[in-house]
């Protein structure tokens, strides 16, 4: 008796490793039978994104993902299916796949890539200064998170160079608004606003008039001595501007100007679709 008992538990124990190997085998098979599918629709998206059908291209590389979510192929292809809606400028099917991105991959090798790409669908919905300011606020804020996370990366650089510009369109937001009051007679709002550009944007190409016209308001409301006091700035930083000339010609009411004031007729905005040619 004890003998068949000792044969049955032995067949037992060789039917129980016989059915484990199989179902490795099953399961190794499965695996690689859904890597190759992975791959043949990531393959697929590619060629799609390439050939410019950006939302049959997103498609696929999400089924990608989808099909092997374990596999390092599945983070690249939410990367890829943001890039798609981002080239063609679906920017808020971008920026739900990034967000998507963020929560299932924090730690992802290229966290920096999808933070720029991140700033990038806002900073592409800049338009100019008398539009919207959130676009420019968040592409800023992301910029500067860039430049603070990833300083040694190309990215940063880029950010840097965004940064520079987003503050110009900031500082021309203020002078725009600044005008407009001058032209409304609120010369004190008018002044905050000049001031603010020296304050808050004293790199960008606006500190030169923004001194002039703190020099023309102060005078205006009978404030000599600030408005002196803006000019001398004005001369010592910038003398050969043509703000200073204008400045000067305030408090010299016979000095004829030799030139007048060109407006740029380029806006800040075709500066920056210069990036993307």
């Amino acid at each position: 008796m004890q003998n068949i008992l000792t044969i049955l538990l032995f067949f037992f124990f060789i039917i129980i490793s016989s059915c484990s190997s199989k179902n490795d085998k099953i399961s190794i098979l499965e695996y690689e039978n859904l890597e190759l599918q992975m791959i043949d629709a990531y393959k697929d998206a590619y060629d799609e994104l390439e050939s410019g059908d950006v939302i049959y291209a997103a498609k696929k590389f999400n089924e990608a993902e989808l099909l092997y979510p374990q596999s390092e192929w599945a983070p690249k292809s939410v990367l890829l299916a943001a890039y798609s809606y981002y080239s063609q400028n679906y920017y808020d099917e971008a920026l739900s796949e990034l967000n998507r991105f963020f929560k299932k991959y924090p730690k992802h090798k290229n966290i920096d890539y999808a933070h720029f790409l991140y700033a990038m669908c806002y900073y592409e919905n800049i338009v100019d200064e008398k539009k919207d300011l959130e676009p420019l606020l968040i592409s800023k804020k992301k910029f500067q998170f860039i430049v603070q996370n990833f300083p040694d990366t190309d990215f940063a650089q880029d950010a840097n160079f965004k940064i520079n510009l987003i503050n110009d369109v900031l500082a021309s937001k203020e002078m725009y608004l600044g005008k407009y009051y001058i032209k409304k007679q609120k010369w004190a709002a008018a002044i905050n606003r000049f001031k603010n550009i020296l304050e808050l944007y004293g790199t960008t190409i606006y500190v030169e008039e923004a001194l002039h016209r703190l020099v023309e308001t102060n005078y205006k409301i009978g404030l000599i001595e600030e408005a002196k006091k803006y000019a001398n700035l004005l001369g010592y930083n910038y003398q050969s501007s043509q703000w200073y000339e204008q400045s000067y010609k305030i408090f010299n009411k016979e000095y004829q100007t030799s030139f007048q004031i060109k407006k740029d007729k380029g806006s800040v905005f075709n500066k920056f679709k210069k990036l993307f040619k």
